[in-house]
């Protein structure tokens, strides 16, 4: 790593040890949600209430609920249906992990564009792993779905940091620190926003590949979705071995699948990666 990029990774470690690194807030409209899912007071409606209070957010629900995976054989236009539909418990996480989108903007371009590259692609994962977990069982979609939004999250202090500095940096070393603080702010981030150990733990065991866990849990699906996305690519994690990668095994998936291996789920992932987009 560069003298530059060393520094800026050495001062953003020692913001998180001492407790100074500024993360970024949950919007009101996802505290909300949660709140209302955690009391056990609260119904539908309530949820509905909420989330009707945001135009933006209510549209991107009926968009999910019409969409090739969860369409039914009429077309859903009321919130009300759209929560009928997909379930109380999956439209919560789901407005949780949507109303981030809102974080992922900044005022100098070069910034912004990698922000918004940074959620695109975390819907795309989103959507893969909601898709996984149907196949799984004993996962719960609206969690991986909110798993694949979330497993970035580390980025946004990152990202403000180099806009904060005006730091001059070039697209592959802004990469390579990425790759190496995101896992870390993002536990920090989880923590802050208490969420829940099994999400908590996702943006740093997703790139765990080698772990050891005795059954399939939602860092695993986010794995999974990560290989896709890249597959094909000059990525280097196409640089690993795939077959050694323990995620695999444990969700009974060919690492091979990307190539035609299994063309029914290739053809699921790629209408599920348009899913929140």
């Amino acid at each position: 790593m560069s003298e530059l990029g060393q520094k800026i990774k050495e001062d953003i470690i020692t913001a998180i040890d001492n407790d100074t690194l500024v993360l970024p807030t949950l919007p009101e409209v996802a505290l909300n949600v949660r709140e209302i899912t955690e009391d056990e007071d609260s119904g539908i409606g309530d949820l509905i209430e909420v989330i009707n209070q945001d135009a933006a957010l209510s549209a991107r629900i009926l968009k999910v609920c019409n969409s090739p995976l969860f369409r039914g054989a009429n077309e859903i236009n009321n919130l009300n249906m759209a929560v009928g539909r997909l379930g109380m418990q999956y439209t919560s996480s789901l407005a949780i992990g949507l109303a981030m989108e809102q974080m992922f903007q900044a005022t100098s371009e070069m910034i912004d564009v990698r922000m918004r590259e940074t959620w695109k692609r975390s819907t795309e994962a989103a959507g893969i792993c909601s898709l996984l977990a149907r196949r799984e069982g004993h996962l719960n979609p609206g969690q991986a779905t909110l798993a694949g939004l979330i497993h970035g999250i580390g980025a946004l202090p990152v990202l403000k940091y180099v806009e904060d500095h005006d730091i001059q940096i070039n697209s592959v070393m802004l990469d390579n620190l990425l790759d190496e603080l995101q896992p870390l702010v993002g536990d920090k981030i989880l923590e802050k926003w208490a969420f829940p150990n099994e999400l908590r733990i996702v943006p740093k065991e997703c790139v765990n590949f080698q772990r050891k866990i005795a059954q399939p849990d939602y860092a695993d699906l986010v794995t999974i979705a990560l290989l896709q996305l890249v597959a094909g690519s000059d990525h280097h994690y196409n640089e690993m071995d795939w077959s050694q990668i323990s995620a695999f095994e444990r969700l009974g998936i060919d690492p091979n699948f990307t190539e035609d291996e299994d063309e029914d789920l290739n053809a699921e992932m790629e209408a599920a990666m348009a899913l929140l987009g």
